[in-house]
Order: structure tokens, then C-alpha cells, then sequence
């Protein structure tokens, strides 16, 4: 936690130093920093035909792949288009993204990025039933005081 409140410090300052009229930091080299402590990519684009396998093995000439993985829908079991691939030094990862940003896999040209990591907790959504008979408090729920 404390690497994440300095790095957080680092990115105040290096935007205060900016003067942010330039691009928000697009040459700022504590950015470009950050972009490379990552060995994880997001790929996005993805054939429905693409599976882990084929991911996998399209990254594999950079380095050694840790874990290749399609994001797939729950219910219907289908490619969302996207995935992450993780290798196991920073320099693969880098390069990976320089060569196959914008190339062809299984048809389609995918776009190539250092992943965001997601913040710990957990994570909003499901839906907005509550279990109590409607959904906000509005409607058949409270007092009929006049």
C-alpha cells in the first residue's frame, strides 16, 4: 500500500510539473514508468474463433507466456472479444505490444495495451433487486400517512 500512496505522490507531482495543456502527460517519463511495470497486456478485438491456445501461441515469439486467457460470457459460454496475457518479464510484455499492436489474429486487427490492474474490494453491479418488493422505495412500499 505504500508503493501504491508513492506512486500516487509521483503522478501529482509529475502533473503539477506538466503544465496538463501539452497532451496530460503523454511524454512525462513517470508515466511512461508506470506503463512499463506491468508483464500483463490486454488484448482487445478478438475473434469469436480465438481461444486461449491461439492467443497463447500468437504472443509466445516474445517470451515466455505465463497464462493466455479469453474472456468468455457466462451464460452463452461465446469470446466477449478481449483477453489478457502474461509473461514473465516486462521486456516480453513490451515488445509483444510494440509488434502486435494493430495486427492480424484469427481475421481481425486487435489492439494491444499493458493491462490496468483492478482495485482490491469488491465490485459494484448485479442488478437493482433488493429482495423487499421493489426496487428503489418508491412504489408499494411505505406508509399511506396523509
Amino acid at each position: 500500500m505504500a508503493f501504491l500512496n508513492r506512486l500516487g505522490g509521483a503522478l501529482r507531482q509529475g502533473v503539477a510539473q506538466n503544465n496538463l495543456g501539452n497532451g496530460w502527460m503523454s511524454n512525462s517519463p513517470v508515466l511512461n514508468s508506470v506503463r512499463c511495470m506491468s508483464t500483463k497486456l490486454f488484448v482487445g478485438g478478438l475473434s469469436w474463433n480465438t481461444n486461449d491456445d491461439t492467443l497463447g501461441s500468437a504472443f509466445s515469439s516474445f517470451g515466455e507466456v505465463t497464462e493466455a486467457r479469453v474472456i468468455v460470457d457466462r451464460d452463452s459460454g461465446r469470446s466477449r472479444g478481449f483477453g489478457f496475457v502474461n509473461f514473465t518479464t516486462e521486456e516480453s510484455a513490451s515488445s509483444a505490444m510494440s509488434a502486435m499492436d494493430g495486427q492480424e489474429l484469427d481475421g481481425r486487427n486487435i489492439r494491444v495495451s499493458f493491462a490496468n490492474e483492478r482495485p482490491p474490494g469488491p465490485r459494484g453491479g448485479g442488478g437493482g433487486y433488493r429482495g423487499d418488493g421493489g426496487f428503489g422505495a418508491g412504489y408499494g412500499g411505505g406508509s399511506n400517512d396523509y
